[in-house]
């Protein structure tokens, strides 16, 4: 079977960059990595296939050669993919860097081989009114999270009596696999990643490492969010293990529906309904509007259905320059239980009307 394209494999156009080179073959690794297509040969040969092709693509010096001289380049310089060689330690790396997030584990740095981890992301709903959203809020979050414990520093074992190694992998909560010519670093199935086992657990966290804490938060909330936006808290998450650095809280905002305003997109919007004879002579109308008092001139001979547009008096942008705008749309409302003096005004105004109809159609006719 003739070998694709290495830019082919992993679904990147020539003048791909390094990042999303290194994305693609993130989500290719993660597809189909032997340990979550077991007894799956296809998988496994398409995880070999994408993890030479990066091997390559991911490094600057064999990239210029592939893209020069093709595989024969590669052969050429005794680096052809049948040579371990092939294999950089820079990529090895990187291999831990990408499947980070299928083993649990980061990349080689020290912090983290004896078991230390990041703690959990938290979310939770917020409600905002409208005009809360139009402003932007500080509002006080009470949030319920585990926190390290503090006795033992998130590793779950008696202060007097420390953690002890995992005789399987030395403590680095890693075992290397190797498949033919490709291996990596996985993480150990003894202890699971954390380099260690408790033997005397923490009384305050019984061995957990963390306790549960309720904190009050205060979060800022920018003018211009709609519905269903996040907001990152760094670090208001719950607690790492081991050292490892808190998560993150993330806001979901719920914005509530107004009595008065709608909204679409970063447009405010109002609907005003104004009498027979505002849409006819035309008028001023004050509304208020979130940003304060707003004057709105009706022209005479307006109808039902006219926007009125007020340029920047929308909601901000959140991720960029300007505001969107407020619009103000009419309703002409045929009015409810006329006095006496009313209706005989309106049977004069039909009278007219029926007059003015007549003397159109004998003009037309004429």
């Amino acid at each position: 079977m003739a070998k694709r394209d290495y830019y082919e494999v992993l679904g990147v156009a020539r003048n791909a960059g390094t990042n999303d080179i290194k994305k693609a073959y993130r989500q290719l690794a993660l597809q189909y990595h032997p340990d979550r297509n077991q007894e799956d040969a296809e998988a496994e040969e398409k995880f070999k296939e994408a993890s030479e092709a990066y091997s390559v693509l991911g490094d600057e010096e064999k990239r210029k050669i592939y893209d020069q001289f093709g595989f024969d380049g590669l052969k050429g310089m005794g680096r052809g993919p049948a040579d371990f060689s092939f294999f950089s330690d820079s990529i090895f790396s990187d291999f831990g860097d990408i499947l980070g997030d299928l083993f649990g584990f980061g990349g080689s740095g020290g912090g983290r081989s004896r078991g230390a981890r990041r703690g959990r992301d938290i979310g939770m709903e917020v409600n905002l009114t409208m005009e809360e959203a139009y402003h932007g809020v500080e509002k006080e979050l009470d949030v319920e999270r585990h926190k390290t414990c503090v006795i033992c520093d998130g590793n779950g074992s008696d202060p007097s009596k420390p953690p002890e190694n995992c005789s399987q992998c030395g403590g680095s909560g890693k075992v290397r696999r190797t498949q033919g010519f490709f291996s990596i670093a996985t993480t150990c199935p003894v202890c699971k990643g954390a380099g260690q086992f408790v033997r005397y657990p923490c009384k305050k966290c019984d061995g957990k490492g963390y306790i549960p804490e309720k904190k009050k938060i205060k979060a800022s909330i920018p003018a211009g969010v709609n519905n269903d936006n996040r907001l990152r808290v760094a670090g208001e998450g719950e607690g790492g293990f081991n050292g490892g650095r808190s998560g993150d809280l993330y806001v979901i905002l719920k914005i509530e529906e107004d009595d008065h305003f709608s909204r679409e997109e970063n447009d405010l919007i109002y609907d005003l309904d104004i009498t027979f004879s505002q849409a006819a002579l035309g008028g001023e109308v004050k509304i208020k509007a979130f940003h304060g008092m707003e004057k709105i001139k009706i022209h005479p001979e307006s109808q039902t259905g006219k926007i009125i547009r007020l340029k920047g008096k929308g909601f901000k942008h959140v991720n960029s320059w300007g505001k969107g705008d407020l619009l103000v749309i009419l309703n002409v409302v045929t009015p409810t239980r006329l006095s006496k003096k009313e209706k005989d005004l309106f049977r004069q105004l039909k009278k007219i009307e029926s007059e003015k109809q007549g003397d159109e159609q004998q003009a037309v006719f004429h």
